[in-house]
């Protein structure tokens, strides 16, 4: 593996981490409880780490197919919980459970949520991994 593809390959580790450390600060230590739709995320973005991890280690980017798939589909699930947020017809009657997935525990900038947050990891690595893959096939040609 070459040395920008391990980079980048660090970096998708590092973001992923990072993305799970901030799930566990905002339940943990500001006691913010994740709705249903956070539980989905964090489904799909904590074994993110386990995998770029273990590629990482292998310095082998097949490994890491399965962590391109959650991230595409984190993508989708990101942007319905956060259009559950800003569009309130979609969250009208909302029966997420105990915590009302249409709640809004941080809005910086009247845009940023936590399911804007976990969007923009999963996009982030989504493209990496893409690129990845992609400047790894030109050079095998």
């Amino acid at each position: 593996m070459k040395k920008d593809h391990e980079i980048r390959l660090f970096v998708i580790w590092a973001l992923s981490l990072t993305a799970v450390a901030g799930s566990l600060f905002f339940s943990e230590v500001l006691g913010f409880p994740p709705c249903e739709w956070c539980w989905y995320q964090r489904i799909l973005m904590y074994p993110l780490v386990v995998i770029y991890g273990t590629a990482l280690v292998k310095k082998d980017m097949a490994v890491a197919l399965p962590g391109l798939f959650m991230s595409g589909i984190g993508m989708g699930v990101s942007a319905w919980h956060y259009s559950l947020q800003k569009i309130p017809a979609l969250s009208a009657g909302d029966s997420c459970g105990l915590v009302p997935c249409s709640g809004q525990y941080i809005n910086l900038f009247g845009f940023i949520t936590i399911p804007f947050l976990a969007g923009t990891a999963f996009i982030i690595i989504f493209i990496i991994h893409v690129f990845t893959v992609k400047k790894e096939g030109s050079h095998r040609s």
